[in-house]
């Protein structure tokens, strides 16, 4: 009978075998040479079992302290943007009124450097000594001056000069003196009639221009007529005749064109003025240097009939300042003319305010980790941008990837957008992720960069 041997198979059987052996230790020598084989296997297993396990956990271990982390969760937002009121410009509420405005095309729309805004009707108004400003027009067209500085040609009173004096006095006009024989350039002669509107001086140089009163008012209606001034009729030439009319919209255009010359420009702007024979004059135009008021001319026939045509410049906050063009007709009385001129600036210049859009600090955004790691995403500083009134403001936000995410490092930029403006703020981390520990990336495997199974 042939007995079969049964190889020991695990660890188990091995144990028992050296059990055995310690046991019996004189047996050793007679120990069946099968059983020698079998130890030898099961030392082999053995070494064979713990390398593999020791290779694998430190393998493990290796890739799990050094395998590449994921990107943390982000989520962001571009701050709210606010919305402001509409800016209500105060136009007079009696008589008649126009603006326009240059240099706010981006801001108001091209259309406001023509006629922006009304009140009351387009129809003609008496424009009482606005009319001497068309007057000065008219005369600079036939006797230009080089500059703003230009004295001209001299001019020489005579004897029926002198006699204006007495015809405008009676009448209860604005009236300087003028005496027989004096001589003034022509330049002084315009503003002793723009400046306290003499109107004496309106029709003595408008007939020493053109010979003759006729001729003048010829060169008028030419002049009115090559501008398109349809709307306006000029009779006289200082104003004191309710038959010298004009409408709004005509009255800004010769606004511009007063503005546009230098010499009238400059005499318009003077507040008083002292020359030989008149003596010492006051504008007429109160509020000339103040509110950014810097012309133009006066006009008034008594109460009901006050006007005043009128410029400014405006300072908004934005690059340069905006050029106001306005007339109001048809006033009470010189101050609510001035209060409605006032008040109409005012509501301009504080249509334009700065909004604030961002304040230091303020969350657009944050970082998170799946360790519970965590940062926020702050606007670094304040920022404000300029608008007129209720012009929508729009925003970006750009944010790049961090190296570090660290606490100060800047991640994006954000811009808004305003008519003409931009404000920027940049974008940084408040706080900062910190790693994951040891435990954590052993005990987490699929949250690194790559499962173990394709690391090795």
């Amino acid at each position: 009978m042939t007995t079969q041997h049964q190889e020991p198979d695990e660890l188990s059987d091995f144990a028992e075998l050296l059990r055995h052996e310690e046991e019996f230790p004189d047996r050793r020598r007679s120990v069946d040479p099968r059983v020698r084989r079998a130890r030898r296997r099961g030392w082999i297993t053995t070494a064979i079992v713990f390398a593999v396990v020791l290779a694998m956990s430190g393998g493990y271990v290796g890739w799990a302290l050094t395998a590449p982390l994921g990107a943390p969760a982000v989520t962001s937002h571009a701050p709210a943007v606010p919305v402001s009121p509409p800016a209500a410009v105060r136009l007079p509420s009696q008589g008649a009124s126009a603006i326009s405005v240059a240099g706010g095309d981006e801001y108001l729309g091209a259309a406001a450097s023509g006629i922006w805004l009304t009140s009351g009707t387009d129809e003609p108004h008496p424009i009482a000594s606005i009319s001497k400003l068309i007057t000065a027009l008219v005369i600079l067209e036939a006797k230009p001056l080089a500059s703003a500085d230009d004295p001209g040609p001299t001019i020489t009173f005579r004897k029926a000069d002198h006699d204006l004096y007495d015809k405008y006095y009676v009448m209860g006009a604005t009236i300087a003196a003028m005496p027989t024989g004096s001589s003034m350039s022509l330049r002084d002669a315009l503003a002793t009639m723009l400046i306290p509107s003499a109107c004496n001086y309106a029709e003595a140089v408008s007939t020493w221009a053109f010979g003759s009163q006729r001729a003048y008012l010829d060169a008028t209606r030419g002049w009115l007529a090559a501008h398109g001034l349809t709307g306006t009729t000029i009779v006289e030439p200082t104003g004191i005749s309710p038959r010298n009319t004009s409408t709004p919209s005509d009255l800004l255009t010769i606004g511009k064109l007063a503005a546009a010359n230098p010499a009238i420009a400059k005499i318009v702007a003077t507040r008083s003025v002292s020359l030989p024979g008149p003596g010492a004059m006051s504008n007429t135009n109160d509020l000339l240097g103040g509110n950014g008021i810097t012309g133009l001319k006066t006009g008034n026939l008594g109460e009901g009939s006050y006007s005043l045509l009128y410029t400014a410049s405006v300072d908004v906050g934005a690059a340069k300042p905006l050029t106001v063009t306005g007339v109001v007709l048809g006033g009470h009385s010189r101050q609510s003319v001035n209060g409605t001129v006032v008040a109409a600036l005012d509501s301009i210049r504080n249509g334009f305010h700065q909004v604030p859009v961002a304040t230091a600090g303020q969350q657009v955004g944050s970082y998170s980790t799946p360790w519970g790691s965590t940062a926020k995403m702050v606007v670094s500083d304040s920022a404000s941008i300029l608008t007129w009134s209720d012009t929508a403001i729009t925003v970006t936000m750009q944010t790049t990837t961090p190296p570090a995410y660290a606490d100060g490092e800047v991640v994006g930029t954000i811009t808004w957008t305003a008519g003409p403006h931009t404000a920027t703020a940049t974008v940084e981390i408040e706080g900062a992720l910190s790693p994951p520990t040891d435990w954590w990336r052993l005990t987490h495997p699929s949250e690194l960069g790559a499962p173990w199974s394709q690391a090795r």
